[in-house]
């Protein structure tokens, strides 16, 4: 009896959790195909619920976590460093995902179906004036960024707020430092409380998806996810493996077994935002420090979005095709810009995706109603998408972290 008393029982990882949570809605959901508005009904609430827990903690830890990054690192210009490096690998990166999605495209483009487009209707959202999206980074209330989750805006409190204390100073800036800290670890504490629900929060907001659409919601548009889906998986292997390894000095097999908690839950959830925190935790296990994932990780939430980079070229091809057009080499050059460009120009957007597609698709004469081709499976496309931009989001993260801390060597040895 003693040494059946003595035994730990075995704990499951949290990728595993998720993943076995993943397979049974996968299930689940096939076998509730004519229940589905039950699964809607009783089963996806709680899937909400879970979200909302997400979604209210999101707000508070990139505020705090900010906040505790930048009065560590005690200079101001530090931070610049790290933002600098943040946002060319960003831009580099979503560059290339739209050309490998570009690319993909056109091999697959024999294959796409020709389906009818002479009764299509699609009303374009309002895409963001320029000087609008600069305008919207400063906030004009307190309290508006969190209760909004508008995350441009939670980062430049964050940031100012960070500066005023490193400015400040002497006894009172170490009062402000201790209790950001401590704020910080409140709040953390509650994610890891959160987080421990997940497994069941990916089981509940996925099995009404399986549940509503079963195999049939890939239909005619197979060859077209097939295509995105392999654009995906190869920006990861082949982009993010290279640039962990070579600028990162990390395995891209630690990095993408470490990174699997949040990948699961990214595709099962499509929301960037709401796995926030769980990206958090995971790069920090990877080796990136503190401050570096509470800068980048949100910042990449934000502005990052080499998935839906993806999305934009393949979806171009295939709209172009349905109509019968080529595009030309100066048309896709146009829509690997916009692509890119519009990232940040549909920051903290709902539907950002929709809205990207509408802006790449006028910007190379094609017709916005042909939006409503794959606006059907869109759900499927984002949770690839999703995946993708929170693992570039990571991959950033660990390279920066590892950046710094060579330069900190260098500059230690130098002394």
């Amino acid at each position: 009896m003693e040494k059946t008393k003595g035994k730990k029982k075995r704990s499951f990882p949290l990728a595993e959790q998720i993943f076995i949570a993943l397979i049974l809605a996968i299930i689940v959901g096939l076998l509730m195909q004519n229940h589905s508005a039950f699964a809607d009904s009783y089963i996806k609430p709680f899937g909400t619920i879970f979200l909302n827990l997400v979604k209210f903690i999101v707000g508070p830890i990139v505020l705090f976590s900010i906040m505790a990054g930048v009065v560590s690192l005690s200079d101001v210009k530090k931070v610049g460093k790290i933002g600098g490096i943040t946002l060319v690998y960003y831009f580099c990166t979503t560059a290339i995902a739209t050309v490998i999605g570009l690319i993909l495209a056109n091999l697959f483009k024999g294959t796409f179906p020709a389906l009818e487009t002479s009764s299509l209707t699609y009303e374009a959202p309002e895409a963001t004036k320029p000087m609008d999206v600069v305008v919207n980074i400063f906030p004009n209330n307190f309290l508006t960024p969190i209760t909004e989750s508008n995350m441009l805006q939670i980062i430049m409190m964050a940031l100012l707020i960070g500066f005023a204390v490193i400015l400040l100073g002497g006894v009172k800036a170490q009062k402000a430092i201790d209790t950001i800290n401590l704020l910080n670890d409140i709040f953390m504490k509650i994610m890891e409380m959160i987080l421990k629900l997940s497994p069941f929060g990916v089981f509940c907001l996925l099995c009404p998806v399986v549940a509503a659409n079963g195999p049939k919601v890939i239909g005619s548009l197979a060859k077209v996810l097939l295509c995105a889906y392999i654009a995906y998986v190869l920006h990861a292997l082949i982009v993010y493996s290279t640039a962990v390894r070579t600028m990162g000095d990390m395995s891209p097999a630690a990095f993408f077994k470490g990174m699997a908690p949040a990948m699961l839950f990214a595709f099962s959830s499509a929301s960037s935002v709401g796995t926030l925190p769980i990206n958090m935790e995971c790069t920090q296990k990877l080796g990136a420090t503190k401050e570096v994932s509470s800068f980048v990780l949100p910042l990449g939430a934000t502005i990052n979005m080499d998935g839906t980079a993806i999305y934009q070229g393949v979806c171009a091809v295939f709209i172009a095709s349905c109509y019968g057009i080529s595009l030309t080499l100066p048309q896709m050059i146009t829509i690997v810009l916009t692509a890119t460009l519009a990232s940040i120009g549909t920051a903290g957007v709902p539907g950002a995706g929709m809205i990207m597609l509408a802006m790449v698709l006028t910007s190379v004469g094609l017709p916005v109603n042909g939006i409503a081709l794959v606006a059907g499976v869109d759900r499927i496309f984002d949770m690839g998408r999703t995946t993708l931009n929170i693992t570039g989001d990571a991959s950033c993260a660990v390279i920066v972290s590892h950046i710094l801390g060579k330069k900190a060597v260098k500059v230690a040895a130098s002394r």
